[in-house]
């Protein structure tokens, strides 16, 4: 057992995020034409991110996935993690590895020199904020088992997976390898389940996962019923309280419910003047959290960071904090 120098480690997709606004007919004409569903995540071809690029808008670009944006959250709160995820040997994987170590995380995966190009999430953006993601999760897919790294994630409180990593065996094979090295050094392990979409993809598999290898989960209220096959958010909470230690289960304007065996504590949403884009608003309130699970903190203080953080992301275009999320933590703990 070894003793923790890192808050949070995390294993997910490193990928370039692309946002841009987009209307309601054309999240319609592109559902029709391609399947793409308003407000989830749609896996696509390389062929089919060019084309789709080349009609989106002019918006803005910037390092993401999931969990990387989770741990730029969990840096700007004030914590110390690293991130394991597969970029290849090119231009925007060039751009990512920058980005994320500008962060003060510790990145040092091994680019693929050979196959897919970095990948990149289409992030479409309509009138009422919700994001519509477009993902070619291009050499991000090519993580394995021999990427994990043992000695780093030894180093961390709390290892966390993202759910979106899922679709490839040998990414499967990463996170049970990337869980049984913190559970062998005494540390946790996290998941978030991350789409709807994904969980009923991989239903069986998460539930294996959850059940065996996880002690905190991070869903939405979505999430959390399709894992269960439960149509009623409150039996979902019962059968989860049964599989983890701490589940941490989001509900968007309702705020939170945070689930420690017998205990219920419900969080409220923070304020928000006006929601511009909900890209990143789970990955923030993930962000919060661990920060202050890692901090110590009781877990209703937990997610009031959880949520404070979340309300900062949702307030903006992108999935990352514009403000130093320390600060307003504090801020707000003054209040």
């Amino acid at each position: 057992m070894s003793e923790p120098t890192l808050g949070v480690v995390a294993v997910g997709n490193a990928l370039l995020d692309v946002l841009s606004n987009a209307s309601e007919e054309f999240i319609a004409e592109q559902h029709a034409q391609f399947g793409m569903e308003k407000g989830s995540m749609t896996l696509i071809d390389e062929k089919r991110a060019v084309d789709l690029y080349a009609m989106m808008d002019a918006g803005i670009e910037t390092s993401g996935g999931s969990a990387a944006n989770t741990m730029a959250g969990f840096a700007s709160c004030g914590g110390k993690g690293g991130f394991i995820g597969k970029i290849a040997d090119d231009q925007l994987g060039k751009i990512f590895a920058h980005d994320i170590k500008t962060l003060g995380l510790t990145f040092e995966t091994t680019p693929l020199a050979v196959g897919a190009p970095t990948g990149r999430c289409l992030v479409l953006i309509t009138p009422d904020a919700q994001r519509t993601m477009n993902t070619f999760l291009g050499a991000s897919v090519e993580l394995s088992p021999n990427d994990i790294d043992e000695d780093l994630i030894a180093q961390a409180k709390i290892t966390y997976l993202e759910g979106y990593l899922f679709d490839k065996e040998q990414a499967k094979s990463a996170f049970i390898a990337a869980a049984e090295a913190a559970h062998a050094n005494g540390h946790r392990v996290a998941l978030t389940l991350s789409d709807p979409f994904c969980v009923d993809r991989h239903r069986s598999d998460f539930l294996r996962l959850v059940e065996n290898h996880v002690d905190i989960l991070f869903a939405n209220e979505d999430e959390i019923k399709s894992l269960f096959m439960q149509e009623n958010f409150d039996d979902a909470v019962s059968a989860v309280s049964k599989n983890v230690e701490v589940a941490a289960i989001t509900r968007s304007e309702k705020g939170a419910v945070i689930i420690a065996g017998d205990q219920r504590i419900t969080v409220k949403a923070e304020p928000v003047e006006t929601v511009v884009d909900t890209t990143g608003a789970g990955d923030q309130f993930a962000a919060g959290f661990l920060y202050g699970y890692t901090e110590g903190e009781d877990l209703a203080t937990c997610g009031r960071y959880g949520a404070i953080a979340a309300a900062e992301v949702i307030s903006h275009v992108g999935p990352r904090p514009l403000v130093r999320l320390a600060d307003l933590l504090k801020e707000k703990k003054a209040a």
